[in-house]
């Protein structure tokens, strides 16, 4: 497979990151990061796909958390230095992250190598990514009913899928909400969709977050997402793709209402403020 447009058949790959997230598929795919965009606002949509976000520094602890815990990703690289603000400095971190290799700080890495010792010792998480027991980083390619073109690349495939996520909390609230906020139960009824469809896991095979807090103590929390979330998740994807097809064939792509909106007050809102005037 490569970027420059060859016929992809439906299936697994074990390709670069980059490539997937160029998305090699002729005519473009959907991704599960896609499909929630979609959700949000088509218009929105369409200029991240014609604008692709810029490099952010931010993700990088990030990816190497994952690299670390999944044993599978780009080379990590300490400067050590506690600021990169110099000329020098500056051109060295910049010529590791040209080689898409990814620098950190030493206070970085070693919070990196604390989680992963944490994360060992966790008997659910660490069974889930026992190294030989899966494969990391794998991408998956499959078309729909409608011929429309659906990608996901999984964390860590074996006979279920697990998703490496680090987060602000795992307390039970925190974790509702962040699922909520940033469509994870989407990213489940995609992830899982795909892997069914592609013969790769079993119809009853689970999808497990393993989400880990970046501050210490580093807890770790697995969740799986219960039917109703997940139903939720696939209708939504599938109304989504449906706006895909429409905004594709018309070349229109909206943003959220193109006449006035009347907007109420939130619920919880009119309530507090009718608290408050009775």
């Amino acid at each position: 497979m490569t970027a420059a447009g060859d016929e992809v058949e439906p299936g697994l790959y074990d390709i670069p990151a980059e490539l997937y997230h160029q998305d090699p598929i002729p005519g473009g795919s959907l991704s599960s990061t896609g499909i929630r965009r979609l959700t949000d606002c088509p218009a929105r949509f369409k200029h991240f796909l014609d604008n692709p976000e810029p490099y952010k520094p931010a993700f990088e602890f990030g990816t190497a958390a994952h690299t670390v815990i999944l044993g599978d990703g780009p080379e990590l690289i300490v400067v050590d230095a506690e600021r990169w603000d110099t000329k020098e400095l500056k051109a060295k971190v910049a010529a590791i992250r040209a080689a898409g290799n990814v620098p950190l700080k030493r206070e970085a890495k070693q919070r990196i190598d604390d989680m992963a010792e944490v994360l060992s010792r966790h008997p659910e998480a660490a069974e889930i990514f026992t190294p030989g027991s899966g494969i990391a980083e794998q991408s998956a390619f499959w078309p729909d009913e409608h011929g429309t073109w659906h990608r996901a690349r999984f964390d860590w495939l074996a006979d279920d899928i697990s998703d490496y996520k680090t987060t602000r909390s795992v307390h039970p609230d925190a974790i509702a909400k962040t699922v909520w906020e940033h469509g994870y139960f989407q990213q489940d009824a995609h992830y899982r969709r795909i892997a069914i469809e592609l013969g790769l896991i079993p119809p009853h095979g689970a999808f497990k977050f393993v989400m880990q807090e970046k501050e210490p103590p580093y807890l770790v929390q697995v969740v799986e997402l219960d039917f109703p979330a997940r139903a939720i998740g696939h209708e939504r994807n599938l109304r989504a793709a449906h706006t895909y097809r429409l905004c594709q064939a018309t070349g229109e792509w909206p943003a959220y209402s193109p006449t006035t909106l009347h907007i109420s007050l939130p619920p919880w809102a009119e309530k507090k403020a009718i608290e408050e005037i009775s």
